[in-house]
């Protein structure tokens, strides 16, 4: 059951925070709009923002006090591919990354109408191969994102895995958006519960970012691709969604590729409720998250310690065979 704040946070956001988009709505007034709101949300942590250029993308490297340099969380952020920003998940990532213990890249990915797909999913993969490049190895890559960019989190793996890349050693996926044909039973049975999305506002949002492509394309609606070979997987839904299905039937999907896949929903919780600071679930699930990422990606402390020699590690040593 869901938490009073839960419940109430629901109540508010359907009251006042609904997102209603229209054919002609003016996106970069939305956009800002969206970054004002999100700007009122603080994070009290001590973590530690460093601008970064990837070719002519703009970044953010977000480095939390406690932090192991082995564990670097590339993030894609939500917004339906048109909306969205570093300005509107910035505290989101910082929490994530404090949870995981881990350094975080956020980028800011071209957004349609301006820039449809392929682009988005365009700079996702030069986002990693940029962090291949300065010497990170794949190991220590987990790729993470919420709503479109969690769809967009899973595209960019089967992407770099049909080019050959070495694959981010783990995938992690709040409330993703992995069908943008939109045919999850929860569109309709979901549409009076979710406090959020509506089926129009991000059919209109799926339009501005398919253009002339067809939904089915699995770099568009991963549910429609192929999961085998795809790294570890973890999926946060709310029940309450409409694209709770987009996530349930993903997982199923990844289960029967063969891919170690866990998908939990979360009773009552509106979409990416991991983004209100808040509420119990919303740094229930961050732990959860941060938990999963910690055993896939070993310490860099680890590591080392693994590689020393025995008689510098005792705790590592076997007895020797009596002579």
């Amino acid at each position: 059951m869901a938490s009073w704040q839960g419940k109430f946070a629901s109540y508010y956001l359907r009251r006042f925070y609904r997102l209603e988009v229209q054919p002609d709505t003016m996106m970069l007034a939305l956009r800002q709009k969206v970054d004002k709101l999100a700007a009122k949300i603080k994070y009290r942590g001590k973590t530690e923002v460093t601008p970064v250029s990837i070719g002519t993308m703009r970044a953010e490297w977000i480095r939390p006090q406690k932090c192991d340099p082995a564990r670097v969380i590339l993030y894609l952020h939500g917004g339906g591919y048109c909306i969205g920003s570093i300005e509107s998940h910035r505290q989101l990532v910082m929490r994530l990354c404090e949870a995981a213990e881990a350094r975080g890249l956020l980028i800011d990915y071209r957004l349609a109408p301006e820039h449809p797909f392929p682009a988005a999913l365009d700079d996702a993969v030069t986002a990693y191969r940029w962090l291949l490049s300065q010497n990170q190895s794949n190991s220590g890559i987990v790729l993470a994102g919420d709503s479109a960019g969690g769809g967009l989190a899973i595209a960019t793996a089967m992407a770099l895995r049909d080019g050959g890349a070495p694959l981010p050693r783990a995938l992690v996926t709040m409330s993703p958006w992995t069908d943008m044909a939109m045919t999850g039973w929860t569109m309709t049975t979901n549409a009076r519960k979710d406090p959020v999305l509506n089926w129009e506002t991000i059919h209109i949002l799926a339009r501005h970012y398919l253009k002339n492509t067809n939904p089915t394309n699995p770099f568009v609606s991963p549910l429609y691709g192929n999961f085998k070979g795809l790294p570890p997987l973890l999926i946060h839904v709310g029940s309450n969604e409409i694209l709770r299905d987009d996530a349930t039937r993903a997982a199923e999907k990844a289960e029967l590729a063969g891919v170690d896949v866990s998908c939990e929903v979360w009773d009552g919780m509106p979409h990416v409720f991991q983004g209100l600071p808040f509420l119990p679930e919303s740094q229930g699930s961050l732990d959860r998250i941060g938990s999963f990422i910690r055993s896939r990606v070993p310490s860099a402390n680890v590591a080392v310690s693994r590689a020393l020699p025995n008689k510098r590690n005792p705790l590592l040593s076997r007895p020797r065979a009596a002579e």
